[in-house]
């Protein structure tokens, strides 16, 4: 059985996950077998906060050029996790 550690991967600190902050929404890279469920079961469990929803989107890989050989990197899972009122992730 799966950890929550490999359920989800990492938050994701970009320029849109920070502004997304501010209506309490957190973006996480995450397995792509997980389910929302279980998206959900694992950010309460790590992070001890109360999940309002999750939405989840496949990103695809883009391609990748190194010097004369084309390639693409794979593609990834994205999940917009929303808390509940007064519930918050620290960053350091």
């Amino acid at each position: 059985m799966a950890n929550s550690y490999d359920k989800v991967k990492t938050l994701i600190r970009t320029e849109k996950g920070t502004a997304l902050e501010e209506d309490r929404k957190y973006l996480f890279e995450v397995d792509r077998r997980a389910t929302k469920v279980e998206i959900r079961k694992a950010v309460e469990e790590i992070y001890k906060v109360k999940v309002h929803s999750v939405h989840t989107c496949i990103v695809p890989g883009k391609k990748k050029r190194v010097r004369q050989i084309l390639g693409r990197v794979p593609d990834w899972k994205k999940a917009i996790v929303t808390l509940h009122e007064g519930h918050k992730i620290e960053v350091t």
